[in-house]
């Protein structure tokens, strides 16, 4: 907060007196001290020197792309950040040239109209990326569809995400770690579905609001008609509707999310999206991974597709900047959701027999459609067992449904560890150590195929996988989500 307050006070934090310049890469590379630190990301300079002192990184972490493109690092680590807004402020100007890309970087390729050249589609994928995808529509009196080609079998309706506001229409469709583009203005008023076919074909229905013939879909818009590498992309933003907020215990709520009736978008199992707030006068981003509405309603029947509805549970922090305003939207406010990232892909699952997860706190959040997902769709699985890491017993999150799951189900285990108990709990207690998890992770085979989930504050993770290692454990048998 006493960052945006800075920015807000008038003073010249570029040290230009309010003048923009383009920037020389020759230039850019003088200016790589901590007193006098340029830093590019996307093509705009910032002095973050300003910002030093603020930046919860410390000083180190900035200064590693002083004087330099700072682009690669910044989506390694802070990508879900508004930069622009909150460098605003520091903006010295753009770079006159393009800076020189590090080897591993595949510079985005742009298309406005017509298919995806195959000359562009050699240059744009690595060798294990996907066939080039196209589209084609075609049209009755009341309805016109789109199809699009993936040439990838798979595809489900997680992997499509429609929206239409403001007159703009954009179909994304994720295939693999691309992202191909349909992105134009239409002025209909559209009302679509969305159908997956198990070659890997999408179609989309769009309803047109009079009975005319159509004479071409509508004016291309940047990006259009583009296969991107997913991290590449920027992030998508539509606005929720906030419709309900429930106490799940005595700092956490689980909040329900509506999107707008324009929107087609399911989020992905072990998948984060972003949501962002007005807060200021600074636009301020966190991500969250979503959670089914309950654990025990999923096992009742079978998994179906929801996307009208996002579920978070969410700690509200009272001394924090995002959370308390969270928690002081009215039901009926709005909420900006970005389109999901991650790389948990469940192909994971595959001939799975041992699932053991280890959370700590709302690092139970992205377990929650893992442990559905598991139990309800993995036939190979024998042994799911989850470790949940808290405070006090007041801190755990759905403790009467995770008990009773295990009820329902002799495959799961659950158990509780507390760092602060109070003197009647007979549980396990302390910190994540080598006793607790080398009694915990017991396969149900000598050679049985085993998948590691670990998510909580970073310490927690990064010293878990440091845990997990020393137990023998490979890379492929841990996934650890980080944000």
């Amino acid at each position: 907060m006493d960052w945006i307050r800075l920015t807000k006070s008038g003073k010249d934090l570029t040290g230009l007196k309010g003048r923009l310049f383009e920037i020389t890469e020759e230039e850019l590379k003088k200016h790589n001290k901590k007193d006098d630190c340029w830093i590019c990301i996307r093509g705009l300079v910032y002095n973050v020197s300003p910002y030093m002192e603020y930046h919860p990184g410390g000083e180190d972490e900035l200064m590693r792309a002083a004087g330099s493109d700072g682009t690669d690092l910044f989506d390694q680590v802070h990508r879900w950040v508004n930069y622009e807004s909150m460098l605003k402020e520091c903006l010295v100007g753009k770079m006159a040239v393009k800076l020189a890309a590090p080897q591993d970087y595949h510079e985005e390729k742009k298309v406005l109209n017509g298919m995806l050249p195959k000359s562009q589609v050699t240059d744009t994928l690595a060798k294990e990326g996907p066939v080039s995808p196209s589209y084609d529509w075609f049209q009755t009196d009341s309805i016109v569809t789109i199809i699009i080609y993936t040439k990838q079998k798979g595809m489900n309706l997680d992997s499509v995400i429609v929206d239409y506001q403001d007159v703009s229409f954009r179909a994304e469709t994720i295939i693999k770690d691309y992202s191909y583009l349909i992105h134009m203005v239409n002025p209909m008023e559209l009302i679509f579905s969305v159908r997956v076919a198990n070659v890997g074909k999408v179609e989309i229905d769009l309803k047109k609001k009079e009975h005319t013939s159509w004479k071409h879909l509508g004016r291309a818009l940047e990006n259009h008609n583009s296969l991107t590498p997913r991290k590449d992309t920027g992030l998508y933003y539509r606005k929720c509707q906030l419709i309900s907020k429930q106490d799940v215990t005595h700092d956490t709520k689980l909040f329900c999310l509506m999107l707008p009736p324009s929107s087609h978008l399911q989020v992905p199992i072990g998948q984060h999206v972003y949501l962002k707030l007005t807060i200021a006068g600074t636009e301020i981003v966190k991500p969250y991974t979503p959670v089914s509405h309950s654990l025990l309603s999923e096992l009742m029947a079978p998994l179906l597709p929801n996307n009208k509805y996002i579920y978070f549970l969410i700690k509200i922090y009272p001394a924090g900047l995002f959370t308390p305003e969270l928690d002081h939207l009215q039901i009926g406010d709005f909420v900006s959701v970005s389109s999901p990232e991650g790389n948990f892909k469940i192909s994971q699952f595959q001939e799975l027999e041992d699932l053991f997860l280890l959370a700590a706190g709302t690092g139970f959040t992205p377990m929650v459609k893992i442990l559905n997902y598991a139990l309800t769709n993995v036939p190979s699985l024998r042994k799911v067992k989850l470790m949940f890491f808290n405070k006090t017993e007041d801190d755990i999150i759905w403790r009467s449904q995770l008990e009773n799951l295990a009820f329902k189900d002799k495959r799961y285990e659950v158990e509780f560890v507390l760092s602060a108990p109070t003197s009647e709990w007979s549980g396990k207690q302390g910190h994540i150590s080598p006793a607790l998890l080398s009694e915990f992770l017991k396969r149900s085979l000598d050679k049985s195929k085993v998948l590691i989930c670990i998510c909580g504050p970073t310490p927690f993770t990064e010293q878990g996988i440091r845990l997990l290692h020393d137990l023998s454990f490979s890379k492929d048998e841990i996934y650890s989500f980080t944000a």
